[in-house]
């Protein structure tokens, strides 16, 4: 019990919310006038079931949500009060928690008639949702003026969101705290970058990019513009000009017929940008240097030939070290041929895919780079994984495949501290495709990578440090404090779109008929769980 005679009421709060949004001496001022024994932010509107296994009635009470409680000081002199936490069970979860505290207090305590209340009751929402805060956020932010926000918006399993809404919940409330009030958004990022896992971060926020081929010309991402040929760090770039972030795209060469291609794409990258070319050997060199001899008015272009030891990473690790920090932004592309497979037409499209979501025009190279500028925080984007044909089991089980222990070990030797873990899919660039901030590489630069590093040819299909680069590398962008993110053109994103309502479609159809019809998604999930 509080000792201290000084008071007139004890905060109980814990350290799950972002905010104060709004100054808390509204809230309490309001509160003050309804003459409490104990009051908070929200309530639960209470459950007929008891999810937890602990609660005492078997179902979930009206209550306090116990985030934030205020309890007054003729209150905490009961004996009531003092009862209740000298009888509590040592609690050692969180589901004790819930049913051995926060479920129970407020019906306990009203039924012996003690008075309670919510800053944010919320009548209206009644049938809508059991808890405004968690399904409601924007809503209470904007219009009621709620001063806090749950943290676990950002980060909580999606299918919370899933069954009950359509998922859009976490990212409105922080568009709107971001353009709508005066709260540092950034500390936001600050802390779900530090402490939670980047695929969670993302599904919770869709950070997921659909960039125009075309220039947006009112309120639109970019305008027409050149890239600077200096770093950020090395110039005082003001906004609202129309020179770019420096760019410089990093690509290799093993398939010689493939040179004309890669250059042709690599003619959409702005003036000012540069290219460097690493080749695979002699024909490779000579190929390169007949398709991107266009190129060179508008760019600088270096080639060096390397060998094919590491493939496409050894050389961006080692080869172009010296230069890649001299940039805002680097863009990491690769020719691509998957022989591996029976029909070549499904790595040519996954190509494609690559290719057309990250440098299809001049004008979205643009908006990618214009992007990169208006999110400070932004560290990585990369195309989303392909689902057709062989691929379809990259979605679900191909993220990790055989790769997570490796990927952990060289997480481990890079220092990452952010949470890698084989229950959350890494956000990677499939493919070893992606736009990079050159700030955001500084763990996976950290280690002086060497050709030693890199396992030699013929290589093994999994578990190669090359497949733990590829997958590490989200985990080492978070680690230095920024998100990844996929992008997609606003004329791939359809086809995209297509191929994940013909899988999600097709599926449904066909287990449905095993387990005895269609039904909400988790109680359809949980029947397909039990199948043998």
């Amino acid at each position: 019990m509080v000792k201290n005679e000084n008071y007139s009421s004890v905060i109980l709060c814990n350290n799950t919310l972002f905010g104060p949004f709004y100054p808390l001496s509204e809230m309490f001022a309001e509160m003050e006038k309804k003459e409490l024994d104990f009051w908070g932010i929200t309530a639960f509107a209470g459950d007929p079931g008891d999810p937890f296994g602990t609660i005492k009635y078997g179902y979930i009470p009206e209550h306090v949500q116990s985030f934030f409680m205020v309890f007054e000081k003729r209150f905490l002199e009961t004996d009531d009060f003092k009862s209740f936490w000298e009888n509590l069970p040592e609690i050692h979860r969180y589901e004790e928690a819930i049913g051995y505290f926060e479920a129970i207090f407020t019906k306990e305590m009203a039924d012996k008639g003690y008075r309670w209340d919510v800053y944010m009751a919320c009548p209206e929402l009644r049938g809508f949702t059991k808890d405004p805060l968690r399904d409601f956020p924007r809503y209470l932010i904007e219009r009621k003026r709620c001063p806090v926000m749950k943290k676990r918006s950002f980060f909580h399993e999606y299918g919370e969101a899933f069954e009950r809404s359509g998922g859009e919940a976490t990212r409105e409330a922080f568009e709107y705290l971001e353009g709508g009030t005066d709260y540092d958004t950034d500390l936001i990022w600050e802390t779900i970058l530090r402490t939670e896992n980047m695929a969670a971060i993302k599904k919770r926020m869709h950070l997921n990019f659909i960039l125009p081929e075309g220039l947006r010309r009112k309120g639109g991402i970019a305008t027409a513009g050149t890239v600077s040929r200096e770093n950020s760090a090395q110039k005082d770039r003001p906004r609202g000009t129309n020179i770019l972030p420096s760019l410089a795209a990093i690509a290799h060469i093993y398939y010689p017929e493939l040179a004309v291609n890669l250059a042709a794409y690599a003619s959409n990258l702005p003036d000012g940008a540069d290219i460097y070319i690493s080749v695979s050997g002699r024909e490779a060199r000579e190929a390169a240097e007949r398709a991107f001899a266009s190129l060179k008015d508008g760019h600088r272009v270096e080639i060096r030939m390397t060998g094919n030891r590491g493939r496409d990473l050894m050389p961006f690790l080692t080869l172009w070290r010296d230069v890649i920090f001299q940039y805002d932004v680097i863009l990491k592309v690769h020719d691509k041929k998957v022989p591996q497979l029976a029909m070549l037409s499904t790595g040519r499209s996954w190509e494609r895919m690559c290719f057309e979501c990250l440098m299809p025009s001049r004008e979205f190279v643009w908006n990618v780079l214009d992007l990169f500028e208006r999110n400070a925080r932004l560290g990585m984007l990369t195309p989303p994984p392909p689902v057709h044909a062989e691929y379809y089991p990259t979605i679900g089980h191909g993220e990790w495949g055989a790769n997570y222990k490796e990927t952990a070990r060289l997480a481990k030797e890079l220092g990452i501290r952010v949470p890698v873990e084989r229950e959350w899919e890494p956000v990677a660039p499939f493919g070893s495709e992606c736009y990079l901030r050159t700030d955001a590489l500084r763990t996976l630069f950290s280690k002086a990578w060497d050709l030693k590093d890199f396992p030699e040819e013929p290589l093994a299909a999994d578990a190669t440090v090359l497949h733990a680069i590829e997958r590490v590398i989200p985990f080492a962008v978070q680690n230095d404090g920024y998100y990844s993110g996929w992008v997609m053109s606003d004329k791939w994103a359809p086809i995209i779109l297509d191929n994940l309502t013909y899988l999600t479609h097709t599926l449904r159809e066909r287990e449905s008929r095993l387990i005895g019809g269609y039904m909400p998604y988790r109680v359809f999930m949980d029947r397909v769980g039990h199948l043998p």
